[in-house]
């Protein structure tokens, strides 16, 4: 029996915000206080969240979840930003299509992404397979396995089209106005766990000519296939936040801080003899 560990760097992120003086406070009904402290904690969520998805997608964090460039290096010098890695050869496949039809998965190449590569539910089953046939380990609920998959707005919209999707979960789930197919709620179809971010990595933002396909003007998209230990964290405590007087006690501040680290986990495959992504496959689709 084998055994393997791997090794998660730590690091600390931190913003903050200072008002401009009482003058300022008397000004508006807001609470400086309490405004500053709801985008603080909505601050930190999103941007771990970011950072999160780009590291199982294998995408630095010198670029925007967007494809944009960030204006701000802070992320890209964190202690964990170089252990982001690009998916290995047999975590990393495109979806193809040609007369609008699906016509099956092949090794993944953001050059090769068309209009064509659209998510189906003949992808999502394939996917299912191409996860179990690799040896992708799954979650355990119930005695069943599962996958999570995690896609953006836009490849939700695709599945809905898709008209063996729409049979799949309005016939095959509760009817009603409660089926998740009317209520927007997660999806589970064949065993796989649709859920919709936003955060998802996609290339909407990036420049003409940064982009994919063939001459770098496609727009598309990186959905995860998840299954266990996906991704590593090292979780150190709760955030910290300071609050501080300015300016002779005239001008408040507040800080929020989170000491974490982040890894995608790869291991030894027996099954493909290499180095791959333990528990996640990279799915590249059109956008």
């Amino acid at each position: 029996m084998m055994t393997y560990n791997d090794k998660i760097s730590i690091d600390l992120i931190s913003h903050g915000v200072r008002q401009k003086g009482k003058l300022a406070e008397q000004k508006t009904v807001v609470s400086f206080r309490e405004h500053a402290r709801d985008r603080l904690s909505y601050w930190l969520a999103n941007r771990m969240d970011q950072l999160m998805f780009q590291t199982l997608s294998g995408i630095a964090y010198s670029f925007n979840p967007d494809g944009s460039a960030r204006t701000s290096g802070a992320f890209a010098s964190l202690a964990f930003a170089s252990d982001v890695s690009a998916p290995t050869a047999n975590r990393h496949v495109n979806v193809t299509g040609a007369s609008g039809a699906y016509t099956g998965l092949v090794a993944g190449n953001t050059a090769t992404i068309d209009s064509e590569a659209v998510l189906t539910y003949e992808a999502i089953v394939d996917l299912g397979v191409y996860a179990k046939t690799n040896y992708v380990k799954p979650l355990m609920a119930g005695g069943k396995e599962y996958y999570v998959m995690f896609v953006r707005p836009e490849g939700l919209a695709q599945l809905k089209k898709d008209a063996d999707f729409q049979r799949a979960v309005v016939t095959g789930l509760e009817r009603g106005k409660m089926n998740p197919f009317f209520t927007g709620g997660t999806v589970t179809v064949d065993g796989m766990v649709i859920h919709e971010h936003r955060l998802v990595y996609n290339t909407k933002g990036a420049a003409s000519g940064s982009k994919w396909g063939s001459g770098s003007t496609v727009n598309g998209s990186r959905a995860l296939l998840c299954g266990s230990q996906a991704l590593g964290m090292a979780d150190l405590g709760t955030p910290e936040w300071a609050e501080k007087w300015f300016n002779y006690n005239s001008s408040p501040g507040i800080n929020v801080d989170k000491m974490f680290g982040l890894i995608k986990p790869k291991f030894y495959n027996t099954n493909t003899a290499s180095i791959e992504d333990f528990g996640v496959v990279a799915v590249n689709h059109y956008v």
